[in-house]
């Protein structure tokens, strides 16, 4: 399974293992079928709410799609051997997971490299994230405020708040981020 694939096999899958068709799925999560096909064939790589909705409409959590072996207990990576998941070239996030391979997890941690001119749509979804700024400038819109970061600052909020998380300043900017979605 190629790597910058394997989240849009892992849907497919998971979709067919309910019987349900891309239009089913679609409806289930919310988003628009064009999307569902975009990601199972890789030619898109879903956002981080877009990816919590695909897994709450299959009934998986989040890491399903993302994991690929289980580890035992502490789970350390190092910071020489994190690697980029699947949104290589295909978006302006860079997400590199934490928590990879520790099946019995209830969060999902994430290094996040967001490139400038991040064009995504404000996302809703049932959980809570907490961010931490490590370099650069984010903006956060939540709801109608709109909120600038720098190093060191930190936010906690709850997802179902339509969101967004950009680069400011037309600069790139690093974050680490923990999304804890209920099962």
């Amino acid at each position: 399974m190629e790597e910058t694939n394997k989240v849009g096999s892992r849907i497919r899958m998971y979709r067919e293992r309910l019987g349900i068709t891309q239009e089913e799925l679609a409806e289930r999560a919310g988003l628009d079928v064009a999307f569902i096909k975009d990601v199972e064939e890789g030619r898109t790589y879903p956002a981080v709410g877009m990816l919590i909705k695909l897994s709450r409409a299959l009934g998986k959590r989040l890491g399903t799609f993302t994991d690929d072996i289980e580890v035992k207990d502490p789970l350390i990576t190092k910071a020489s051997k994190k690697e980029e998941e699947g949104s290589k070239g295909k978006s302006h996030y860079h997400y590199f997971p934490l928590g990879k391979g520790k099946i019995d997890r209830s969060m999902d941690p994430m290094f996040i490299r967001i490139d400038p001119a991040c064009g995504e749509k404000l996302s809703s979804h049932e959980g809570e994230e907490f961010i931490m700024v490590l370099s650069g400038k984010i903006e956060l819109t939540y709801g109608k405020e709109k909120h600038t970061l720098g190093p060191g600052d930190t936010v906690y909020y709850n997802s179902l708040v339509p969101h967004k998380v950009s680069a400011a300043d037309n600069r790139p900017a690093e974050i680490l981020a923990v999304i804890y979605v209920p099962f």
